[in-house]
């Protein structure tokens, strides 16, 4: 079973493994990078594998459904459900990640404002934490579209599975009907037959009768 462009359910799971690979390895890192430095491109860029990951479940979970053996049919669901759940794990932790990073930023704030108060060379200081707070906010925003754009996906890859299933039950239908279409066609050339010797069968016997009503007029006479 392939999806457009030739890939296979083997092909679309082996790639969502390495993309979560490589998503929690990125993760890991700017977890590293969190006392030091922000990273809002590779912040943006986990975000952007995750979104990729729950595309390609969403491409899976279509073509799972199609597998004819059951067992088979099982062992794929539960593989892309745990690559599901996973995705939704490193989510949660880019999502954690974002909410302590954009707390540091106001809390470096509050500190500069807190100089500024007290002497009067803090500008340098806010000049910086304002490009820092600018690149974050690009991020929350590059972070949101690819949300969006990724839900957008998932819902017309929903769609195309359900009319999918629905064209599969019309077509199963219509192989019902013509079933049946044929078996009362078998039945009506029965009945016809059947109608046809019961016709003879009376002829026969009226004719018979008068045979045997002659006959025995002729013998009384």
């Amino acid at each position: 079973m392939a999806v457009e462009g030739g890939a296979t359910l083997s092909d679309l799971y082996n790639r969502s493994r390495r993309l979560l690979l490589k998503t929690r390895d990125d993760l890991e890192k700017l977890e590293r990078l969190f006392a030091a430095v922000d990273s809002p491109e590779l912040s943006v860029s986990v975000r952007r594998d995750i979104s990729q990951i729950q595309t390609l479940c969403s491409e899976m979970d279509g073509l799972w459904r199609s597998v004819a053996s059951k067992p088979q049919r099982d062992l794929w669901k539960r593989k892309v459900e745990q690559v599901a759940e996973e995705a939704d794990s490193l989510r949660v932790s880019l999502d954690r990640y974002m909410q302590r990073q954009q707390k540091r930023l106001q809390e470096a704030q509050e500190r500069a404002d807190l100089l500024g108060r007290t002497n009067g060379e803090s500008s340098h200081i806010l000049r910086i934490f304002d490009e820092e707070a600018q690149a974050m906010e690009s991020a929350r925003n590059s972070s949101r579209m690819l949300e969006e754009a990724t839900a957008t996906g998932t819902a017309i890859l929903a769609k195309y599975s359900e009319q999918r299933e629905r064209l599969k039950g019309a077509q199963r239908k219509a192989l019902d009907v013509l079933n049946t279409l044929g078996l009362s066609n078998s039945v009506l050339r029965i009945i016809e037959r059947r109608n046809r010797v019961d016709q003879w069968i009376k002829y026969a016997g009226m004719i018979l009768t008068l045979i045997v009503v002659v006959v025995f007029l002729r013998w009384v006479r």
